[in-house]
């Protein structure tokens, strides 16, 4: 049998046999076979609008030619081989390349991963070298990723959390200021607890999202930003930004925590900066990058030539496309869409953009508080409509469509949301669906 005889509900039998369940989280049963910018087909023959590019993955969008080129060129050469003990030149170019888009000044170098989270433990094991402290404070509903290091970092999920301990040690979370949080008391809790039981010359690390992304795309003040900055300053912290999902334009900025006027001390990124393929990277000023010597921390496949080749080109068309500029251009368009949605239906709550990236909650309209079974039913109804849109927190959804989505495209998608919607209210939708879709 070829792989275009499988449909979607033979694969996904397939999957719950052969795939741990750790590995999904249950949205769709639907298998992707190919795309084209902003659109996938799955393997039953059926066209979708994606609003989520690959978990943001994919802010080129699929099937572009240009870096599947520079992908089959560079594996006509070399596929790889391990950058830990040889140079390949590929990873070179493109730590030059990062390190020159990464604020702050020239004298910067790069460490990378096969992933955002083993950059996350890049960034921790840096952070503790360079300092020779041991103490790392994370917020209260960060995700920075699934290895051990990351996920002691992140505090967003019990089952990310239970029958694996012990963690790593020495790690503390404070509360992200939201809407029910003012900044002022975030940063009055960690100032106390600076005062009480965390000394401050003890702490190597504060990880910060500029955005906190699977909490619900929660936009926090600048002030809040600026002040973790001055008391990483006053302390001899180290700031460390979580770029993996809103980095690379995504938020009209080469790097999300640059909409803040504020520089980190390190940048971890992921996802998109591979175009497609498995790549994390830190970047940040030379004496903290050569805080650690060979061989604490690499790996077999890090810096792969192909990856690199991939990144490269990536990053070569977003700069010819002016992708920040994009990116703010269509964020407004799709979030004066929302806004106009916004006006028909009352259990939209509160629409969060910044660029092409944009948390939008759903609501009960009687308490203003989530509504889960109301925003799993609008995504699940989504996906039969041709729109793969996923919902983050219980009840926000993420809505984080490729760069490259056409207008007429976005128009269509809303279309389909606003049909979903309308249904939604008149008691069309089935809560029998409930027990397919879980999400977040």
């Amino acid at each position: 049998m070829s792989l275009g005889d499988y449909r979607n509900d033979a694969i996904q039998a397939k999957s719950d046999k052969s795939i741990a369940v750790t590995q999904q989280i249950a949205y769709a049963p639907i298998a992707f076979e190919s795309g084209c910018g902003a659109l996938l087909f799955d393997h039953d023959g059926k066209k979708y609008i994606d609003f989520l590019s690959s978990a943001c993955s994919a802010n080129l969008g699929h099937g572009n030619k240009e870096i599947a080129e520079a992908v089959k060129e560079q594996m006509d050469k070399i596929t790889q081989y391990t950058f830990a003990y040889f140079n390949t030149l590929p990873p070179i170019l493109l730590a030059e390349k990062l390190a020159k888009l990464a604020p702050g000044k020239d004298d910067k170098k790069v460490l990378f991963s096969a992933t955002g989270s083993a950059g996350i433990d890049s960034a921790i094991k840096l952070a503790r070298a360079y300092t020779g402290r041991t103490k790392v404070i994370s917020m209260i509903g960060a995700y920075h990723g699934s290895t051990y290091g990351s996920i002691s970092l992140s505090a967003l999920s019990l089952n990310m959390r239970k029958n694996i301990g012990p963690l790593l040690p020495e790690m503390y979370h404070f509360k992200y200021p939201d809407k029910n949080t003012p900044w002022q008391d975030c940063i009055a809790d960690m100032e106390l607890a600076f005062s009480t039981y965390l000394p401050a010359d003890e702490v190597a690390a504060i990880f910060i999202e500029p955005i906190a992304g699977d909490q619900g795309l929660i936009i926090p003040p600048t002030e809040w930003v600026q002040a973790l900055r001055d008391i990483c300053d006053k302390h001899g912290i180290l700031l460390v930004s979580d770029e993996i999902q809103l980095g690379l334009c995504r938020t009209g900025k080469w790097f999300c925590i640059e909409n803040y006027g504020v520089e980190a001390d390190l940048y971890v990124m992921g996802k998109s900066v591979g175009g497609g393929l498995p790549l994390g990277a830190v970047v940040g000023r030379t004496e903290i990058m050569d805080s650690l010597e060979a061989p604490a921390h690499l790996f077999t496949l890090a810096g792969n030539a192909t990856v690199c080749a991939a990144a490269l080109k990536n990053i070569e068309i977003l700069e010819r496309m002016n992708a920040n500029k994009v990116s703010v251009e269509k964020g407004k368009y799709l979030t004066d869409k929302f806004e106009q949605l916004k006006k028909k239906y009352n259990f939209i709550g509160e629409i969060r953009p910044m660029g092409l990236s944009m948390g939008v909650d759903i609501i009960d309209p009687e308490t203003g508080k989530k509504n889960p079974n109301a925003t799993a039913k609008i995504c699940y109804e989504a996906f039969k409509r041709g729109l793969v849109l996923i919902f983050l927190n219980k009840s926000t959804l993420r809505v984080q469509p490729p760069l490259v989505i056409e207008y007429e495209q976005m128009d269509e998608a809303i279309e389909i949301l606003d049909s979903v919607m309308k249904d939604y209210s008149e008691g069309k939708i089935s809560d029998s669906i409930l027990d397919e879709i879980k999400g977040w």
